[in-house]
């Protein structure tokens, strides 16, 4: 692949262009998504049988909402403050959360497995790639919810129902969709974002007459094969992809090698970076010192955040960019509007190395340039795959381009675009998640608090929280915060997960020493949520108009950012910024923006020890 270098000259031909795919992209409809309410065929489990049993009548500890990632984190570090009895419910068969749901063909983690895969030196594994796919991911998931013995009490196949706060018995009444009925100390909801399917309400969707699934329901008897293994039922059929995200990505070329034939519907195409994977070296592997995961994911961080560091321990796809474009040494001594024109440089030279790699891959010059991106690097989510663009070149593969404008409609028999129709066996749906609507609406239940305040009320207008994980009037609960929800963003979505757990686990176990229950004085949330919403929530895009430039989709609310509640946020700055906050604030230790009250017979001397220092610190 030749590079190239973009001069200041480029500038205004690339910024027209970009315009002008964005342009054409706007359609305020496309945020529009199909209603699930009462379509189980859609979203009910494929994997694990529902197995009867009967209803719940007792009290936790602590009750987590969600077997992701997130509700793995804040469950082992709870057990890890001292709390005893901890229940995750889950609405999936087992742990996992969107690992557990994509079991398509293909499925990887796009950012390194060294630094996305938790408490790797503390459960003495290492993964045996550099990015790890699906099942490798799904069962350490499982490794780590039996190293912290959180199976006992976990129920699955449960989706809570409602939560309302008892103030007379200082805990939470649960409820679920199978009639349990419990108490919890604590609720730590962890709902994710990658949770609620998103499925387009395109025209005619429920008429068609082939098999029709979401990529994070994927029916193998249907298709054949497994998550690496060849898709054997596919050999007869047109199967049809509407999506050309990071999830397509990577089912294209599985689909590819196995289907009769395999159309694409692209309304925008992603950036596809070279993934480059391997398996673990086992002699680097053997170099590792103590500590190596928690330098090198923090190393990760730092870099992908633009700090100034002197060291890259990762080099990947996101770093290297990352690291060019945020803290390039070679930028100088340059004022604010200098730097600008530097990084819209620097950000160009990239893209246009991108689409320069389209055209050594794609052979047909139509397809190649169909596939490529026009609008900046950090617009969409960045995509990395070695057999994506070669797929293209197979007879059986075809891009179906809807030119931004989208698939048209749908019928019985296929998909039309432009006013063709293209018939099809199968359509799946690499539509992603919903991550705008309502947070009530998105976790499924609704939560009671002081006075009969309901969160859904007090959020109508957008979140109002403390530090991103607690909200006034609803005390000892906590969520992590998805993207949006004044907490943060990193481009290693488990990073922030694990340091937010860290200080939920140390608030829970101040308050057991205490022996106390604590709520967020309104005060201080009011000043945090000021901060939040006068701040730049998206540092690293840079302030201005750059979402509103960007080419519509997920990350800019289809080309009106500012359509979304002023409130829906994140901390201003960085992620290392909001990890520093959370940090001092721990270590003031005084707890004085919460309002603490005597638990109704506390007895401290039999709660949870003291915060360890891994409690303590999330650094």
């Amino acid at each position: 692949m030749t590079q190239t270098s973009a001069e200041p000259a480029d500038l205004d031909r690339a910024r027209a262009k970009y315009r002008a795919e964005r342009d054409k992209r706007l359609d305020p409809s496309r945020r529009e998504i199909l209603d699930l309410a009462g379509r189980g065929e859609l979203v009910e489990d494929p994997f694990t049988e529902v197995v009867p049993r009967a209803p719940l009548r007792d009290t936790v500890d602590a009750l987590v909402v969600g077997g992701g990632f997130g509700g793995l984190l804040a469950a082992a570090h709870l057990r890890k403050a001292g709390v005893d009895r901890i229940r995750i419910v889950e609405k999936a068969g087992d742990v996992g959360g969107v690992w557990y749901w994509n079991r398509y063909p293909g499925a990887m983690c796009d950012v390194e497995s060294y630094v996305y895969l938790p408490m790797l030196e503390e459960l003495g594994y290492l993964p045996r790639h550099r990015y790890s796919y699906g099942p490798e991911i799904l069962a350490y998931a499982r490794k780590l919810a039996a190293h912290f013995d959180l199976y006992d009490h976990a129920l699955f196949h449960t989706a809570v129902t409602g939560l309302t706060w008892d103030a007379a018995g200082a805990k939470w009444s649960v409820r679920t969709d199978r009639d349990d009925e419990f108490e919890a100390r604590y609720v730590v909801v962890a709902h994710g974002s990658f949770t609620s399917l998103k499925l387009p309400a395109i025209d005619g969707i429920d008429t068609f007459e082939g098999r029709l699934f979401h990529t994070s329901r994927w029916d193998y008897d249907y298709t054949g094969g497994g998550p690496d293994a060849p898709l054997t039922h596919l050999g007869d059929k047109t199967v049809g992809v509407i999506g050309t995200g990071a999830t397509a990505v990577q089912i294209v070329a599985p689909l590819a090698a196995s289907a009769r034939q395999l159309r694409v519907f692209q309304r925008t195409p992603s950036t596809v970076g070279v993934r480059d994977n391997r398996e673990t070296d086992q002699e680097w592997a053997k170099t590792l010192e103590p500590g190596w995961q928690k330098r090198r994911r923090d190393n990760f961080t730092f870099v992908t955040n633009g700090e100034k560091i002197t060291e890259d321990l990762v080099r990947d796809g996101w770093t290297v960019f990352y690291q060019a474009m945020l803290s390039n040494r070679g930028y100088g001594d340059l004022s604010a509007e200098e730097l600008a024109e530097q990084k819209e440089l620097t950000d160009l030279q990239h893209m246009e190395n991108i689409r320069s790699r389209i055209d050594s891959v794609v052979r047909d010059p139509e397809t190649a340039e169909a596939l490529k991106p026009y609008y900046r690097y950090q617009c969409k989510r960045p995509c990395f795959h070695d057999e994506y663009l070669p797929a293209f070149n197979r007879p059986n593969v075809q891009l179906v381009d809807t030119r931004g404008r989208g698939v048209q409609r749908i019928t019985p028999k296929g998909v039309v675009v432009d006013g063709v129709e293209y018939p099809l066996d199968c359509l799946i749906l690499a539509t992603g998640f919903d991550q705008d609507s309502s947070y009530v609406d998105r976790v499924g239940f609704d939560v009671t608090g002081l006075d009969g305040t309901t969160l859904s009320r007090k959020w109508r207008d957008g979140p109002e929280t403390f530090q991103g994980v607690m909200t006034s009037g609803f005390p000892n609960f906590f969520f992590l915060p998805p993207n949006y929800t004044q907490g943060t963003a990193a481009v290693n979505f488990v990073h922030t997960l694990e340091e937010t757990v860290r200080h939920v686990a140390f608030l829970v176990a101040e308050f057991e020493r205490r022996g106390v229950v604590a709520d967020v004085t309104k005060t201080a949330e009011d000043v945090y949520v000021q901060r939040v919403v006068g701040g730049s929530g998206l540092a690293l895009l840079g302030a201005g108009s750059f979402l509103k430039d960007c080419t519509p989709g997920r990350w800019n609310n289809e080309g009106d950012p500012d359509g979304r509640p002023r409130k829906n946020v994140n901390y201003p700055g960085t992620s290392t910024a909001y990890f520093s906050m959370l940090e001092e604030w721990r270590q003031r230790g005084d707890l004085t923006d919460l309002s603490l009250t005597p638990r109704p017979e506390a007895n401290t001397a039999a709660g949870p020890a003291a915060p360890t220092d891994d409690v303590r610190s999330a650094r």
